[in-house]
């Protein structure tokens, strides 16, 4: 019977008298991320920052890195990484592919005694690793990164999302739900134990972060002509920053800009789609940008336009600013995250979305409550789950 990982609580402290006066140190949690690349992305921040505070909270962290490529690496420069990438070849085509050849590999040499996928894209890893390794393999902890009801699927694709689902759900030893919402959607979508599921809320952010976010929000001054309205994020579909750029073209004055922070496939299209409108000149794509302080302190509200998230670092980012938001409901951990602070709109409609945000720059926020929320949603906040999460995997027998 598998034991019940809810069961666990952070480590205590042994007294002076009760440590053993002879023998060797006992050897620190070992514990194994998988991630395919460095490219900018929120699942590749979580764990190059998870990784970080975790080493500093004595656990053996390290990463199996499926290829050296992308410009995240400076978010965690000391943490092991055990690149599977041979020379300059990219494998981006076929990165899952790739890492399930390799992966076993590395597992064998490090002997973690966790592994650690941060992402439902990695979860035919996990699979996986589970079917090639068998007994040998490690407990696996999948967190669950992006909605799982997906109502932006239709017909086959969202059967085939379905199945998918529950056939690899047997193979974890815990998910992780990145909100309190969202275990509930696991377990049904999933058909998983109940017991499976722990809740550990998500965190890429550190105090300080929500601190310095909220001092530089505090001292800027927004003065200018027009209002400014900032999307963070990829510039891939499921970002669906042409519904932004949609709605923004209705209610744009001459003096209005939208700011777009990201890089990504999509951008040559959502230029396009500006031109399109006729609100080139008012739209700004500057790429990726490390350190958005100052972004979230000069715009007069932030706006979230995705089909599908899991709990969006950004509107976490963006909390701790104190700013208003206007999101679309995305996922199941919109409506708690944004309950009494922030603005919901039904997915994929621009109307609604462009009425929300016509009105929300003017709108009164509760900035002390906004940031309190955001303060949740730290490393500080969730690290010694993580380790007693870590600690109590490590002492069940595999499968």
């Amino acid at each position: 019977m598998m034991p019940d990982p809810l069961n666990f609580a952070a480590p205590e402290a042994a007294a002076p008298g009760d440590l053993p006066n002879d023998g060797p140190a006992p050897r620190p949690i070992r514990v194994l991320s998988c991630l395919h690349s460095f490219e900018p992305g929120g699942v590749e921040r979580d764990v190059l920052r998870f990784n970080g505070a975790w080493r500093a909270h004595g656990i053996d962290a390290c990463i199996a890195l499926g290829r050296r490529e992308g410009v995240l690496e400076p978010e965690a420069p000391d943490v092991p990484y055990f690149v599977m990438q041979k020379g300059r070849f990219s494998t981006a085509r076929f990165e899952t592919l790739w890492m399930i050849l390799n992966l076993p590999g590395i597992i064998r040499r490090v002997k973690p005694d966790v592994i650690f996928c941060a992402s439902n894209g990695l979860a035919a890893v996990a699979m996986a690793m589970r079917l090639i390794l068998g007994r040998s393999c490690p407990p696996i902890v999948l967190r669950i990164s992006n909605d799982l009801v997906r109502r932006d699927l239709k017909g086959l694709t969202l059967l085939l999302h379905r199945i998918g689902l529950r056939l690899h759900a047997p193979y974890h030893r815990v998910i992780v739900a990145m909100a309190p919402p969202v275990r509930d959607e696991i377990i049904e979508q999933m058909g998983v134990d109940p017991a499976a599921v722990v809740v550990i809320n998500n965190a890429s952010m550190k105090l300080a972060d929500v601190a310095a976010f909220a001092k530089a929000r505090d001292a800027a001054r927004r003065e200018g002509p027009g209002r400014h309205f900032l999307g963070v994020g990829r510039l891939a579909p499921q970002k669906n920053f042409a519904l932004l750029i949609d709605a923004f073209s209705r209610i744009a004055r001459d003096d209005d800009k939208l700011t777009i922070v990201g890089e990504g496939a999509q951008r040559a299209f959502l230029t396009q789609r500006a031109a399109a409108l006729g609100i080139a000149r008012q739209v700004d794509l500057p790429g990726h940008h490390r350190g958005l302080e100052q972004r979230f302190a000069q715009a007069d509200a932030f706006v979230l336009s995705s089909d599908f998230e899991g709990v969006p670092a950004v509107v976490v980012e963006a909390l701790a600013a104190g700013m208003p938001i206007v999101a679309t409901d995305c996922c199941t951990a919109m409506p708690s995250l944004l309950d009494g602070v922030g603005r919901l709109v039904p997915l994929g409609d621009a109307a609604q979305l462009a009425a929300e945000m016509d009105t929300i720059c003017a709108a009164d926020v509760p900035v002390a409550a906004m940031r309190a929320r955001a303060a949740e949603f730290t490393i500080e906040a969730t690290v010694g789950q993580w380790e007693a999460l870590f600690t109590r995997l490590a002492t069940i027998p595999a499968h």
